[in-house]
């Protein structure tokens, strides 16, 4: 289990879909990006997109529980931007304060 799982990234557009689930076990569910292969059933080439609310309709408690949790993580995707750092206070003893 030492090895890192491999991962390509997927751009999705405004308001598409960007949930990606392995179609081969219904197992397995990434936000913007796809897995080299699968870590469960080893499929490749087996993830297609969905949305949150398509994956309520069909999943199991399981596969659901891991798209929210998907959806609550940073997706990997070009557009992310890191917050700008605090702005520190001016020293005390600063005599233009």
């Amino acid at each position: 289990m030492s090895e890192a799982q491999a991962f390509w990234p997927v751009e999705c557009p405004e308001g598409e879909p960007d949930l990606f689930v392995c179609m081969s076990c219904l197992n397995e569910v990434y936000r913007s990006k796809v897995p080299t292969g699968c870590p469960t059933c080893e499929a490749l080439s087996a993830f297609e997109a969905f949305t949150l609310e398509a994956i309520q309709d069909w999943g199991t408690d399981e596969l659901i529980t891991k798209a929210h949790h998907a959806c609550n993580k940073t997706p990997h995707s070009v557009g992310y931007t890191e917050p700008a750092p605090p702005k520190l206070a001016q020293p005390l003893d600063d005599p233009s304060a």
